[in-house]
């Protein structure tokens, strides 16, 4: 097919085609891969058709072969259609818009004659790697004076909001507000547009006990129930939290409803607005504790800046750290969530660490989430997947240097492929947590697909 296609003046576009034939079954598997050999069926159809005289056929069936080639590419998946579109469709559109193909083509002029700065341009033209580390440089990085003024702004925001519950709920045992979430770590990436606020609830601990997801009916190994205990000895009303017990168990939604109805809908936010110099208002019709702050960027005046405030209601009992999220716990309202954010934080500073403080592994993981951020088809990925991508990986390869950042970046990007591929990515911390179990198939498709382009060319997740 290669030298045909040659022959006919369209190089490497069969080329493409096999080289997606044979590696469809890493991303698509078996079935996906055989309806992209019937949509590569189509493809091959226009392909020989551009390079016929163009009396070779008759009317009646030249008709009657493309309906059968746009039902072929339009039986194929949505995902399927859009590779095919992108990268070869184009070039067959191409091929057909040339002259007459029979003739031989006109003497051409040496690539030096046509264009003689191309030699020097080529002189200018970046690697890769150095392609990578200007994107970590300019798109992913944030300045300092954008990150201290959103941390300031949460900052802000949370003593005011601790002052106002010490007021009104004054018998209500809460720990100091703190700021949490990758704008505190240092792994936040594009715009600091995001921030977590903690509202550690104090509980006794000789009343109340975690039960771990997977030791009850729910068999979710990240989902908690707290459980109320001695109430022969401590009935209840001890504890100020036995008035949000639902069947003996502390009710993560009759927690976050207290917190919603003092902080969302009691606050007197137009004056909180005043006193801060920035617009604060409470994001409705939303499960989540949310906060939405917009003010003007000091650095131009007629830029707004937007920065998303979450108020997570959290317990922490030993080494365990609960929140309240009923945007993922979803109806069951009193199951706990048990976040592995900061075990995976430590994890990945400890290794940079004890490799000599290069932060490659930060450094790989931040970059990953910029071009995860900034492609529409990855956007589901988020830093949960993609930190506990580079953990694993962490396992099995000793070289996280400076100069290996460029393959490290590569290497995940195969690796993830690979998770997708068994619709499977253990939790580093709990291997019986699925991280892609809340994906489709067609999201996995979808990501997969791009995440294959960008093996053999990664620049794309650069743009």
């Amino acid at each position: 097919m290669y030298y045909s296609s040659k022959r006919r003046g369209e190089d490497g576009i069969a080329a493409i085609i096999d080289f997606l034939l044979s590696n469809a079954r890493l991303v698509l598997g078996v079935g996906g891969a055989a309806v992209l050999g019937i949509a590569t069926l189509a493809v091959k159809k226009f392909i020989e058709r551009a390079g016929r005289p163009p009396d070779d056929e008759k009317p009646d069936k030249k008709m009657t072969d493309s309906w059968e080639e746009l039902g072929l590419v339009s039986a194929s998946p949505k995902l399927l259609r859009k590779g095919i579109e992108g990268v070869v469709m184009k070039q067959i559109t191409a091929a057909t818009k040339k002259a007459d193909l029979s003739q031989p083509p006109p003497p051409q002029k040496s690539e030096a004659e046509a264009n003689p700065r191309s030699k020097r341009a080529d002189l200018c033209v970046l690697t890769f790697a150095e392609r990578l580390q200007q994107y970590y440089r300019t798109r992913v990085c944030l300045s300092a004076d954008e990150v201290s003024r959103a941390k300031q702004r949460a900052l802000d925001i949370a003593t005011e909001i601790h002052a106002f519950l010490r007021s009104k709920h004054a018998d209500m045992p809460l720990g100091e507000m703190t700021l949490g979430g990758s704008l505190l770590d240092d792994l936040q990436v594009v715009k600091a547009d995001h921030a977590c606020l903690l509202v550690p609830l104090q509980l006794e601990p000789s009343l109340w006990t975690p039960i771990a997801g997977e030791d009850t009916f729910l068999g979710h190994p990240q989902y908690c129930m707290l459980r109320r205990e001695n109430l022969e000895y401590f009935p209840r009303g001890r504890s100020y939290w036995d008035r949000h017990l639902l069947g003996g168990y502390l009710s993560s939604r009759l927690v976050a409803e207290q917190l919603g109805k003092s902080i969302m809908e009691s606050m007197n936010w137009p004056s909180l607005s005043g006193t801060l110099e920035c617009e604060v208002r409470p994001v409705l019709g939303s499960s989540a504790l949310k906060l939405e702050i917009r003010g003007l960027s000091e650095r131009n005046l007629s830029e707004e800046e937007q920065l998303f405030i979450s108020v997570l209601p959290t317990v922490r009992l030993g080494e365990m750290t609960l929140t309240a999220q009923p945007e993922i716990t979803g109806s069951f309202d009193y199951v706990w969530y048990q976040s592995l954010y900061t075990s995976e934080t430590a994890r990945l500073a400890s290794l940079d660490q004890s490799g000599g403080g290069s932060e490659v592994r930060r450094k790989c993981l931040k970059t990953l989430k910029a071009a995860c951020r900034n492609c529409p088809a990855l956007h589901k990925l988020t830093g949960a997947q993609l930190s506990n991508v580079i953990l694993h990986m962490s396992e099995k390869e000793s070289d996280w240097s400076e100069s290996a950042f460029a393959d490290r970046f590569q290497q995940a990007i195969t690796e993830m492929i690979g998770y997708l591929e068994m619709g499977v990515l253990p939790s580093y911390f709990k291997p019986a947590v699925n991280l892609l179990q809340g994906f489709t198939e067609d999201d996995i498709d979808e990501m997969g697909f791009m995440l294959y382009c960008a093996v053999s060319e990664p620049e794309i997740l650069l743009i």
